[in-house]
């Protein structure tokens, strides 16, 4: 890869440290971010101390259509991070979930699609909850330990043929996303691919109760 990279939701914990990664790599990286999460300026300012010349940052909400033209102006690789994370959030206020995880995930594609300059790879981040409550997948436990019992979903994780049954706001909105980043790269020929993560977790993750939990669990008892 060279060039821009344009990281949606760069400041966050996964965007940071990607950011990190890439910049160590000799590449320029445009983070796009609302700083809305706290603490994630901190990550912020953690990226310019160590990156003062590849780090750019525009703050501005992924819901800004004409921010987000600007930042694709140049940009050679896009990886798409910015949402709303929560379940619990979205069973409180599906419509914020949608206009933020759906609305603004076709709004950037639509924009790729109509770019001049050739094709730009686009990352989407998607979610376990594409599948569902996995309630068929099972767990038995192993010393202290739950573990699925099935070795080979043990050692691969969930195959992507697995039948799509999206479950809450949350799962719908990066599902139906999710889809038309794939439809996207099968229609326009956009190069693209979707990531499914689930319970991601690590240094420089600002876990709350509502997502984030496994740092959460430390943060906690290290507050007192």
């Amino acid at each position: 890869m060279t060039g821009r990279v344009l990281i949606t939701g760069g400041a966050g914990f996964i965007g940071s440290n990607l950011a990190d990664s890439l910049a160590a790599d000799g590449l320029e990286v445009l983070i796009y971010d609302s700083l809305a999460r706290p603490g994630v300026a901190g990550n912020l300012a953690w990226l310019r101390r160590r990156h003062p010349t590849r780090i750019h940052v525009m703050r501005a909400d992924i819901r800004d259509a004409a921010a987000l033209r600007a930042a694709l102006d140049g940009a050679d690789a896009v990886f798409h991070l910015a949402a709303q994370v929560a379940v619990t959030t979205s069973l409180t206020d599906p419509e914020e979930d949608f206009a933020v995880n759906l609305r603004t995930s076709f709004v950037l594609l639509d924009l790729l699609r109509q770019r001049s300059g050739g094709p730009c790879p686009l990352v989407f981040a998607s979610t376990n909850k594409v599948y569902g409550d996995l309630g068929d997948i099972a767990l038995e436990k192993r010393g202290d330990a739950w573990v699925l019992r099935d070795p080979a979903v043990r050692g691969t994780g969930i195959a992507e043929g697995r039948r799509l049954d999206f479950h809450t706001p949350y799962g719908c909105s990066k599902g139906a996303a999710d889809q038309y980043v794939l439809d996207f790269a099968r229609s326009y020929g956009m190069p693209a691919a979707v990531m499914r993560m689930s319970c991601i977790y690590g240094p420089r993750q600002m876990g709350t109760e509502d997502q984030g939990w496994v740092a959460h669990f430390l943060i906690r008892p290290l507050r007192g």
